[in-house]
């Protein structure tokens, strides 16, 4: 019997060896979360219960848990490098069947699947089809598209100028744009049509002989567009007419096959304030066609295309998951681990909301071994080892003197 207890302890500690091994094999790996040995002492009861004096029959393995503590956030700089901060795991589909992980080194596959390196595609959120948020109750593969964004058509031009108050009416008349003696100021912007070719608006201001009043000439690639506008200044400087503070412009056809361009130009914050002509703000709404420049992903795991044309489009958020118990996770190496009875049922959501935590794009969470630590386990279940190899050699030792007695 006690060759079999101290032979118990050897397996232990040999048990113990082992998982401290893989925790340090698995110090770099990303995501990795570190394992401790848990041990049971084995004692003999018979049906009536066990007897007072009774001793012990040794010890066995009852558990390897993994620990999932917080490992440090390592700054890589690539797009699709994702860490978790918190708690909770990304979820990914393995052909068809979800598994769930900390390891957030993803890279795209030829088809354009976000993947990690074995191979299961990230689950995200799609985008709402109201355009606005995400479908919480449908995930699905996030796929970066190489497809070209689409051209908007400009509609609205925000203009915000000062008009000088003490401007003479110009004493040429009428209007010429190539003739500076015939309109006191003038600026210009770039809109698009509906195809998403480019077209210079030009705007030239003429102050009319009545007090505080002007007139706006808008030109399209040099083609009038509509007559002159009126503004009307109040006696403090602040627009008074138009009322809603908007001029809109006639149809302007293009004349290269794409829809007519129609613009409404914002002119409601235009003042006429001291002595000089000045553009605080210019700017549209329209843009032209865009390739795909790179991919961003918030905090909250909106992972967004951005292209040339400054447009970002979301392309979903990440599905987050967590289990009552994460212990009770069924590990499936490669970094990943699946549901099982122990775990209990997914609770899916997403980051920073409810328990879930963050992500960091462009970082990675390291392996949460602390080598320190495990160095110093490794002595112990050497020691351990030995102690239980110096039982048996000492049990030998007794064994064979109650032989040699005569």
């Amino acid at each position: 019997m006690s060759f079999r207890i101290s032979l118990s302890g050897m397996n232990a500690a040999s048990s113990d060896l082992n998982v401290t091994s893989n925790n340090i094999a698995n110090a770099n790996t990303t995501g990795f979360k570190e394992s401790r040995a848990e041990f049971a002492d084995v004692f003999a009861v018979s049906a009536y219960g066990g007897s007072q004096n009774a001793i012990g029959a040794g010890v066995r393995l009852a558990k390897v848990a993994q620990q999932f503590g917080q490992g440090n956030i390592d700054f890589t700089g690539k797009t699709l490098d994702m860490a978790l901060s918190g708690s909770g795991f990304f979820t990914l589909s393995n052909q068809g069947a979800p598994v769930y992980s900390r390891a957030g080194n993803f890279g795209a596959d030829r088809d354009g699947f976000v993947v990690n390196p074995s191979g299961h595609r990230l689950q995200v959120y799609s985008p709402s089809t109201s355009g606005t948020g995400f479908d919480m109750g449908r995930m699905t593969d996030l796929r970066l598209s190489t497809n070209d964004s689409p051209p908007r058509a400009t509609s609205s031009v925000d203009v915000l100028t000062n008009l000088p108050a003490s401007a003479a009416a110009p004493a040429v008349t009428p209007l010429d744009p190539n003739d500076p003696t015939t309109y006191n100021h003038t600026t210009s912007v770039t809109v698009y049509d509906s195809l998403g070719a480019a077209h210079s608006q030009s705007m030239y201001y003429v102050k009319t002989a009545n007090p505080n009043e002007w007139e706006v000439h808008s030109f399209i690639d040099g083609n009038a567009v509509g007559g002159a506008q009126t503004l009307q200044y109040s006696n403090a400087g602040s627009l008074v007419s138009p009322v809603n503070g908007r001029l809109t412009l006639p149809a302007y056809d293009p004349g290269n096959g794409a829809a007519p361009i129609e613009v409404t130009m914002e002119v409601g914050r235009s003042t006429q304030y001291g002595e000089r002509f000045g553009v605080a703000s210019l700017s549209q709404d329209g843009y032209t066609t865009g390739r795909l420049s790179g991919v961003e992903v918030s905090s909250e795991g909106i992972v967004s295309a951005r292209y040339t044309n400054g447009v970002s489009t979301p392309l979903g958020q990440v599905a987050m998951t967590n289990f009552a118990n994460p212990q009770g996770l069924t590990s499936q190496g490669n970094n990943v681990w699946s549901e099982s009875f122990e775990s209990g049922q997914p609770r899916r959501g997403a980051a920073g909301t409810g328990d879930f935590g963050s992500v960091q794009g462009g970082a990675l969470e390291a392996s949460n071994v602390d080598m320190t630590a495990q160095l110093v386990n490794m002595i112990t279940a050497q020691r351990n080892f030995q102690a239980n190899a110096q039982m048996i050699s000492t049990q030998d030792q007794i064994t064979q003197a109650v032989i040699n007695i005569r």
